[in-house]
């Protein structure tokens, strides 16, 4: 997602424009919302990704975590134009 912000047209002179911490808090956001979906859809069982249990709910929390700290690492070292 950082790279997509960062280089598809039209979104990123969208993102370039907004301040740091929108950029942030934008991207935390975004992960927030695919995380919810990848579980809600499977608790539909519209998709098989995660168990929908609470020990499915805990793993999901530690892999957007993860992916917090990855996408944040990948804003600060992902070349700027």
């Amino acid at each position: 997602m950082s790279l997509a912000f960062s280089y598809l047209p039209g979104l990123s002179g969208w993102y370039d424009g907004q301040s740091p911490t929108v950029k942030r808090l934008l991207m935390a956001a975004v992960l927030v919302v695919v995380a919810g979906a990848i579980f809600g859809l499977s608790c539909w069982r519209i998709i098989s990704q995660v168990e929908c249990t609470q020990a499915g709910a805990w793993g999901l929390v530690g892999v957007l975590i993860t992916a917090l700290i990855a996408n944040q690492a990948m804003y600060l070292i992902s070349p700027k134009k």
